[in-house]
Protein backbone atom coordinates (compact mmCIF):
# COMPACT_ATOMS: atom_id res chain seq x y z
CA UNK A 1 0.00 0.00 0.00
CA UNK A 2 1.27 3.49 -0.84
CA UNK A 3 1.60 4.80 2.74
CA UNK A 4 3.08 8.11 1.68
CA UNK A 5 0.10 9.05 -0.48
CA UNK A 6 -2.39 8.16 2.22
CA UNK A 7 -0.54 10.32 4.76
CA UNK A 8 -0.42 13.30 2.42
CA UNK A 9 -4.10 12.92 1.58
CA UNK A 10 -5.42 12.52 5.08
CA UNK A 11 -4.35 15.99 6.23
CA UNK A 12 -6.35 17.97 3.68
CA UNK A 13 -9.26 15.52 3.76
CA UNK A 14 -9.49 15.77 7.55
CA UNK A 15 -9.92 19.53 7.21
CA UNK A 16 -12.77 19.05 4.75
CA UNK A 17 -14.55 16.55 7.01
CA UNK A 18 -14.22 18.86 10.01
CA UNK A 19 -15.90 21.65 8.04
CA UNK A 20 -18.76 19.60 6.64
CA UNK A 21 -21.18 20.68 9.35
CA UNK A 22 -20.05 24.29 9.59
CA UNK A 23 -19.88 25.64 6.04
CA UNK A 24 -21.85 25.54 2.84
CA UNK A 25 -19.39 23.86 0.49
CA UNK A 26 -21.95 22.87 -2.17
CA UNK A 27 -20.74 19.28 -2.04
CA UNK A 28 -22.84 16.18 -2.41
CA UNK A 29 -21.98 13.56 0.20
CA UNK A 30 -22.47 9.85 -0.40
CA UNK A 31 -23.31 7.78 2.69
CA UNK A 32 -20.66 5.14 3.34
CA UNK A 33 -19.76 2.75 6.11
CA UNK A 34 -16.18 2.35 4.87
CA UNK A 35 -13.81 5.15 5.86
CA UNK A 36 -11.54 4.44 2.87
CA UNK A 37 -14.25 4.64 0.28
CA UNK A 38 -14.68 7.78 -1.80
CA UNK A 39 -16.79 10.03 0.42
CA UNK A 40 -18.27 12.59 -1.92
CA UNK A 41 -20.06 12.93 -5.19
CA UNK A 42 -18.50 15.65 -7.35
CA UNK A 43 -20.23 18.87 -8.20
CA UNK A 44 -21.40 19.55 -11.70
CA UNK A 45 -21.47 22.62 -13.89
CA UNK A 46 -22.82 25.82 -12.43
CA UNK A 47 -24.45 27.02 -15.63
CA UNK A 48 -28.23 26.88 -15.48
CA UNK A 49 -30.03 24.82 -18.06
CA UNK A 50 -32.17 26.84 -20.47
CA UNK A 51 -35.08 25.25 -22.24
CA UNK A 52 -33.47 26.41 -25.45
CA UNK A 53 -30.58 24.06 -24.70
CA UNK A 54 -32.86 21.04 -24.75
CA UNK A 55 -32.72 19.26 -28.08
CA UNK A 56 -34.60 16.25 -29.43
CA UNK A 57 -33.40 13.16 -27.58
CA UNK A 58 -33.89 10.81 -30.53
CA UNK A 59 -30.80 11.89 -32.45
CA UNK A 60 -29.06 8.84 -33.91
CA UNK A 61 -25.81 10.77 -34.40
CA UNK A 62 -24.89 10.76 -30.71
CA UNK A 63 -22.47 8.20 -29.33
CA UNK A 64 -24.42 5.58 -27.38
CA UNK A 65 -23.44 4.70 -23.82
CA UNK A 66 -20.85 1.92 -23.49
CA UNK A 67 -22.25 -1.53 -22.76
CA UNK A 68 -22.03 -3.10 -19.32
CA UNK A 69 -21.84 0.06 -17.22
CA UNK A 70 -25.03 -0.40 -15.21
CA UNK A 71 -24.78 -1.83 -11.67
CA UNK A 72 -27.67 -4.07 -12.76
CA UNK A 73 -25.55 -5.58 -15.55
CA UNK A 74 -22.80 -7.10 -13.45
CA UNK A 75 -22.71 -10.38 -15.34
CA UNK A 76 -22.21 -8.49 -18.59
CA UNK A 77 -19.67 -6.10 -17.03
CA UNK A 78 -17.53 -8.98 -15.84
CA UNK A 79 -17.38 -10.56 -19.29
CA UNK A 80 -16.50 -7.62 -21.53
CA UNK A 81 -13.68 -5.08 -21.59
CA UNK A 82 -15.62 -1.96 -20.66
CA UNK A 83 -12.49 0.10 -20.08
CA UNK A 84 -11.18 -0.64 -23.59
CA UNK A 85 -14.41 0.84 -24.94
CA UNK A 86 -13.85 3.90 -22.73
CA UNK A 87 -10.33 4.30 -24.13
CA UNK A 88 -11.49 4.10 -27.74
CA UNK A 89 -14.09 6.78 -27.17
CA UNK A 90 -11.72 8.93 -25.10
CA UNK A 91 -8.96 8.71 -27.74
CA UNK A 92 -11.34 9.85 -30.46
CA UNK A 93 -12.59 12.70 -28.28
CA UNK A 94 -9.07 13.85 -27.32
CA UNK A 95 -8.02 13.85 -30.98
CA UNK A 96 -11.05 15.97 -31.90
CA UNK A 97 -10.42 18.43 -29.09
CA UNK A 98 -6.73 18.85 -29.97
CA UNK A 99 -7.62 19.40 -33.64
CA UNK A 100 -9.95 22.18 -32.48
CA UNK A 101 -7.13 23.85 -30.57
CA UNK A 102 -8.25 22.77 -27.09
CA UNK A 103 -5.31 22.49 -24.68
CA UNK A 104 -7.11 21.80 -21.38
CA UNK A 105 -8.91 18.47 -21.56
CA UNK A 106 -10.79 16.52 -18.89
CA UNK A 107 -11.40 12.75 -18.95
CA UNK A 108 -13.75 11.43 -16.26
CA UNK A 109 -15.22 7.92 -15.96
CA UNK A 110 -15.74 5.09 -13.43
CA UNK A 111 -12.37 3.27 -13.49
CA UNK A 112 -13.45 0.07 -11.72
CA UNK A 113 -16.24 -1.09 -14.04
CA UNK A 114 -15.55 -4.12 -16.21
CA UNK A 115 -13.63 -7.38 -15.95
CA UNK A 116 -13.77 -10.16 -13.38
CA UNK A 117 -13.38 -7.71 -10.48
CA UNK A 118 -15.91 -5.18 -11.82
CA UNK A 119 -17.20 -2.69 -9.26
CA UNK A 120 -19.94 -0.08 -9.56
CA UNK A 121 -20.61 2.97 -7.42
CA UNK A 122 -22.51 0.75 -4.97
CA UNK A 123 -19.56 -1.54 -4.26
CA UNK A 124 -16.85 -1.06 -1.68
CA UNK A 125 -13.54 0.32 -2.98
CA UNK A 126 -10.72 2.62 -1.94
CA UNK A 127 -8.55 5.27 -3.56
CA UNK A 128 -5.59 2.93 -4.03
CA UNK A 129 -7.72 0.63 -6.18
CA UNK A 130 -8.81 3.63 -8.23
CA UNK A 131 -5.24 4.83 -8.57
CA UNK A 132 -4.08 1.43 -9.81
CA UNK A 133 -6.87 1.24 -12.38
CA UNK A 134 -6.31 4.79 -13.59
CA UNK A 135 -2.59 4.08 -13.94
CA UNK A 136 -3.21 0.93 -16.00
CA UNK A 137 -5.89 2.64 -18.09
CA UNK A 138 -3.53 5.47 -19.01
CA UNK A 139 -0.65 3.09 -19.72
CA UNK A 140 -2.88 1.43 -22.33
CA UNK A 141 -4.08 4.78 -23.67
CA UNK A 142 -0.60 6.20 -24.37
CA UNK A 143 0.36 3.70 -27.11
CA UNK A 144 -2.78 4.68 -29.01
CA UNK A 145 -1.06 8.02 -29.68
CA UNK A 146 2.38 6.61 -30.35
CA UNK A 147 1.52 5.38 -33.82
CA UNK A 148 1.76 9.02 -34.90
CA UNK A 149 5.35 10.31 -35.18
CA UNK A 150 4.22 13.61 -33.66
CA UNK A 151 3.82 11.85 -30.30
CA UNK A 152 6.88 9.60 -30.50
CA UNK A 153 10.44 9.88 -29.13
CA UNK A 154 9.33 10.70 -25.60
CA UNK A 155 7.08 13.57 -26.66
CA UNK A 156 4.13 11.93 -24.90
CA UNK A 157 4.56 12.38 -21.16
CA UNK A 158 3.00 10.12 -18.55
CA UNK A 159 2.75 12.40 -15.52
CA UNK A 160 2.17 10.55 -12.26
CA UNK A 161 0.99 12.17 -9.02
CA UNK A 162 4.18 11.16 -7.22
CA UNK A 163 7.48 9.33 -7.61
CA UNK A 164 6.29 6.06 -6.09
CA UNK A 165 3.48 5.74 -8.63
CA UNK A 166 5.95 6.48 -11.43
CA UNK A 167 8.29 3.79 -10.12
CA UNK A 168 5.52 1.19 -9.88
CA UNK A 169 4.26 1.94 -13.39
CA UNK A 170 7.72 1.72 -14.93
CA UNK A 171 8.28 -1.70 -13.36
CA UNK A 172 4.84 -3.05 -14.24
CA UNK A 173 4.78 -1.73 -17.81
CA UNK A 174 8.28 -2.54 -19.01
CA UNK A 175 7.41 -3.23 -22.65
CA UNK A 176 9.07 -1.14 -25.37
CA UNK A 177 5.77 0.31 -26.60
CA UNK A 178 5.09 1.75 -23.15
CA UNK A 179 8.64 2.88 -22.41
CA UNK A 180 8.57 5.02 -25.56
CA UNK A 181 6.69 7.62 -23.53
CA UNK A 182 8.42 9.85 -20.94
CA UNK A 183 7.77 8.71 -17.36
CA UNK A 184 7.73 11.64 -14.95
CA UNK A 185 5.84 13.25 -12.06
CA UNK A 186 3.92 16.42 -11.27
CA UNK A 187 6.83 17.57 -9.10
CA UNK A 188 9.49 16.95 -11.75
CA UNK A 189 7.51 18.65 -14.50
CA UNK A 190 6.53 21.64 -12.35
CA UNK A 191 10.11 22.27 -11.29
CA UNK A 192 11.47 21.86 -14.82
CA UNK A 193 8.99 24.07 -16.68
CA UNK A 194 8.62 26.74 -14.00
CA UNK A 195 12.39 27.23 -13.93
CA UNK A 196 12.16 28.58 -17.47
CA UNK A 197 8.97 30.59 -17.08
CA UNK A 198 8.92 34.32 -16.49
CA UNK A 199 6.53 36.42 -14.47
CA UNK A 200 5.24 38.45 -17.42
CA UNK A 201 2.02 39.56 -19.09
CA UNK A 202 0.37 40.14 -15.74
CA UNK A 203 1.09 36.60 -14.54
CA UNK A 204 1.05 36.17 -10.79
CA UNK A 205 3.82 34.58 -8.78
CA UNK A 206 1.36 31.81 -7.90
CA UNK A 207 1.41 30.54 -11.49
CA UNK A 208 5.13 31.00 -12.14
CA UNK A 209 6.79 29.87 -8.90
CA UNK A 210 8.12 26.36 -8.42
CA UNK A 211 6.55 23.21 -7.05
CA UNK A 212 4.14 23.51 -4.10
CA UNK A 213 5.12 20.64 -1.80
CA UNK A 214 2.20 18.93 -0.03
CA UNK A 215 1.79 19.56 3.66
CA UNK A 216 3.23 16.50 5.38
CA UNK A 217 5.77 15.65 2.67
CA UNK A 218 8.67 16.51 5.01
CA UNK A 219 7.21 14.15 7.60
CA UNK A 220 6.98 11.30 5.08
CA UNK A 221 10.54 11.96 3.94
CA UNK A 222 11.78 11.84 7.52
CA UNK A 223 9.77 8.68 8.23
CA UNK A 224 11.26 7.02 5.15
CA UNK A 225 14.79 7.79 6.36
CA UNK A 226 14.08 6.42 9.84
CA UNK A 227 12.56 3.24 8.42
CA UNK A 228 15.50 2.90 6.04
CA UNK A 229 17.96 2.25 8.86
CA UNK A 230 21.57 2.22 7.71
CA UNK A 231 20.54 2.81 4.09
CA UNK A 232 18.80 5.97 5.20
CA UNK A 233 15.79 5.58 2.91
CA UNK A 234 13.02 2.97 3.03
CA UNK A 235 11.81 4.00 -0.42
CA UNK A 236 8.43 5.35 0.67
CA UNK A 237 8.79 8.27 -1.72
CA UNK A 238 10.01 6.17 -4.63
CA UNK A 239 13.19 5.73 -6.64
CA UNK A 240 14.56 8.75 -8.50
CA UNK A 241 15.87 6.37 -11.17
CA UNK A 242 12.28 5.86 -12.31
CA UNK A 243 12.22 9.40 -13.70
CA UNK A 244 13.11 9.79 -17.36
CA UNK A 245 15.38 12.75 -18.06
CA UNK A 246 13.76 15.81 -19.63
CA UNK A 247 16.02 17.09 -22.39
CA UNK A 248 15.58 20.31 -24.33
CA UNK A 249 15.28 19.59 -28.05
CA UNK A 250 14.65 15.88 -27.53
CA UNK A 251 11.56 15.06 -25.47
CA UNK A 252 10.99 18.71 -24.51
CA UNK A 253 8.75 20.48 -25.23
CA UNK A 254 6.22 17.69 -25.05
CA UNK A 255 3.39 17.30 -27.54
CA UNK A 256 1.00 15.69 -25.02
CA UNK A 257 0.70 15.50 -21.24
CA UNK A 258 -1.35 12.68 -19.72
CA UNK A 259 -1.79 13.50 -16.00
CA UNK A 260 -2.97 10.52 -13.95
CA UNK A 261 -5.42 11.15 -11.10
CA UNK A 262 -3.99 14.34 -9.61
CA UNK A 263 -5.48 15.45 -6.31
CA UNK A 264 -8.19 12.81 -6.16
CA UNK A 265 -7.20 10.70 -3.17
CA UNK A 266 -3.98 12.65 -2.75
CA UNK A 267 -2.84 16.11 -1.65
CA UNK A 268 -4.70 19.16 -2.95
CA UNK A 269 -1.35 20.64 -4.01
CA UNK A 270 -1.50 18.29 -7.03
CA UNK A 271 -4.23 20.49 -8.52
CA UNK A 272 -2.29 23.67 -7.75
CA UNK A 273 0.82 22.32 -9.43
CA UNK A 274 -1.10 21.19 -12.52
CA UNK A 275 -2.00 24.82 -13.15
CA UNK A 276 1.63 25.86 -12.80
CA UNK A 277 2.71 23.21 -15.30
CA UNK A 278 0.13 24.26 -17.86
CA UNK A 279 0.81 27.97 -17.40
CA UNK A 280 4.50 27.46 -18.14
CA UNK A 281 3.77 25.40 -21.29
CA UNK A 282 0.39 26.73 -22.53
CA UNK A 283 0.68 25.19 -26.00
CA UNK A 284 1.04 21.63 -24.72
CA UNK A 285 -2.32 19.84 -24.47
CA UNK A 286 -2.82 18.65 -20.90
CA UNK A 287 -5.23 15.75 -20.40
CA UNK A 288 -6.27 15.20 -16.77
CA UNK A 289 -7.55 11.67 -16.22
CA UNK A 290 -9.98 11.15 -13.34
CA UNK A 291 -8.72 14.16 -11.41
CA UNK A 292 -12.12 14.84 -9.79
CA UNK A 293 -12.16 18.36 -11.21
CA UNK A 294 -15.82 18.73 -10.31
CA UNK A 295 -14.84 18.83 -6.64
CA UNK A 296 -12.36 21.62 -7.36
CA UNK A 297 -14.80 23.66 -9.47
CA UNK A 298 -17.71 23.01 -7.12
CA UNK A 299 -16.17 24.41 -3.95
CA UNK A 300 -15.79 21.13 -2.08
CA UNK A 301 -12.61 22.57 -0.55
CA UNK A 302 -13.45 25.86 1.24
CA UNK A 303 -11.49 28.84 -0.08
CA UNK A 304 -10.79 30.12 3.42
CA UNK A 305 -8.72 27.02 4.18
CA UNK A 306 -7.47 26.26 0.66
CA UNK A 307 -6.86 29.71 -0.86
CA UNK A 308 -4.28 28.57 -3.43
CA UNK A 309 -6.60 25.87 -4.73
CA UNK A 310 -9.59 28.23 -4.80
CA UNK A 311 -7.59 30.72 -6.87
CA UNK A 312 -7.10 28.11 -9.61
CA UNK A 313 -10.81 27.58 -10.25
CA UNK A 314 -11.81 30.56 -12.41
CA UNK A 315 -8.29 31.06 -13.69
CA UNK A 316 -7.71 27.48 -14.81
CA UNK A 317 -10.10 24.61 -14.05
CA UNK A 318 -13.27 26.21 -15.38
CA UNK A 319 -11.52 26.43 -18.74
CA UNK A 320 -11.27 22.66 -19.13
CA UNK A 321 -13.22 20.94 -21.88
CA UNK A 322 -14.86 17.64 -20.93
CA UNK A 323 -13.81 15.36 -23.79
CA UNK A 324 -14.97 12.00 -22.43
CA UNK A 325 -17.23 12.28 -19.41
CA UNK A 326 -19.33 9.50 -17.89
CA UNK A 327 -20.79 10.00 -14.42
CA UNK A 328 -23.34 7.70 -12.69
CA UNK A 329 -26.37 9.08 -10.84
CA UNK A 330 -28.43 7.31 -8.20
CA UNK A 331 -30.76 9.62 -6.33
CA UNK A 332 -34.44 9.80 -5.43
CA UNK A 333 -34.94 6.21 -6.55
CA UNK A 334 -33.72 6.75 -10.12
CA UNK A 335 -30.57 5.61 -11.91
CA UNK A 336 -28.90 7.28 -14.81
CA UNK A 337 -25.84 8.90 -16.35
CA UNK A 338 -24.46 12.24 -17.44
CA UNK A 339 -22.49 11.57 -20.60
CA UNK A 340 -20.46 13.40 -23.21
CA UNK A 341 -18.08 12.52 -26.03
CA UNK A 342 -16.48 15.65 -27.52
CA UNK A 343 -17.54 17.47 -29.69
CA UNK A 344 -21.04 16.15 -29.11
CA UNK A 345 -23.49 17.80 -26.66
CA UNK A 346 -24.25 16.45 -23.19
CA UNK A 347 -26.64 13.54 -22.75
CA UNK A 348 -28.75 12.79 -19.69
CA UNK A 349 -29.55 9.09 -19.85
CA UNK A 350 -32.07 7.20 -17.73
CA UNK A 351 -31.59 3.56 -16.76
CA UNK A 352 -35.00 1.98 -17.13
CA UNK A 353 -34.69 -1.28 -15.19
CA UNK A 354 -37.31 -3.97 -15.84
CA UNK A 355 -37.70 -7.61 -14.78
CA UNK A 356 -36.30 -10.06 -17.30
CA UNK A 357 -36.09 -13.80 -17.78
CA UNK A 358 -35.09 -15.90 -14.78
CA UNK A 359 -35.50 -12.86 -12.56
CA UNK A 360 -32.51 -11.07 -14.06
CA UNK A 361 -33.12 -7.36 -14.64
CA UNK A 362 -33.09 -5.90 -18.12
CA UNK A 363 -31.65 -2.41 -18.49
CA UNK A 364 -32.92 -0.03 -21.15
CA UNK A 365 -31.00 3.21 -21.67
CA UNK A 366 -33.21 6.16 -22.54
CA UNK A 367 -31.70 9.52 -23.51
CA UNK A 368 -34.04 11.99 -21.81
CA UNK A 369 -32.21 15.23 -22.63
CA UNK A 370 -29.50 16.53 -24.94
CA UNK A 371 -27.93 19.81 -23.83
CA UNK A 372 -25.36 22.27 -25.11
CA UNK A 373 -24.16 23.07 -21.57
CA UNK A 374 -23.38 20.77 -18.70
CA UNK A 375 -26.33 20.69 -16.28
CA UNK A 376 -26.09 20.96 -12.53
CA UNK A 377 -26.43 17.89 -10.34
CA UNK A 378 -29.94 18.82 -9.20
CA UNK A 379 -31.03 19.43 -12.79
CA UNK A 380 -29.86 15.98 -13.87
CA UNK A 381 -31.73 14.34 -11.00
CA UNK A 382 -34.88 16.32 -11.81
CA UNK A 383 -34.74 15.23 -15.46
CA UNK A 384 -34.24 11.60 -14.49
CA UNK A 385 -37.10 11.65 -11.97
CA UNK A 386 -39.48 13.25 -14.46
CA UNK A 387 -38.54 10.76 -17.17
CA UNK A 388 -38.86 7.83 -14.77
CA UNK A 389 -42.36 8.88 -13.76
CA UNK A 390 -43.33 9.19 -17.41
CA UNK A 391 -42.22 5.60 -18.09
CA UNK A 392 -44.41 4.09 -15.41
Amino acid sequence: MRIHRLILHVTSFAVVLSLSNTCNCNAFVTPSTNARRRTSLPMFGSASTNKSNLQPSTSSSLTPLPRGISPFEKSLSKNIDVQADFRQKAKRAIDSAIRDGVTKIEIEFPPLIGGSQSKSQFDDFDNIQELDKNKDWTMLLAPMFLGDSYYQKGKTWLIFPDLKECEIAKKEWAGKRYQEATFTTIEAVTNFVSAGSKNSDGASAATTSGYDAPWGSSFVSGLSKIMGGEKGDAGLLGDQAALDPILEGENFPATLWLVIQPGNGGPVEDWVNCEKMSFAQPNTPVVIINGALDKVRGGFYPAVFFPKLAATVDRFYKKFESAFYLKPFSDKGVYGWLYRVYPEPWQVVLENVKPGKDGNPVVEYVTVAVLDKRPMYSEVVSMLVKASQGNK
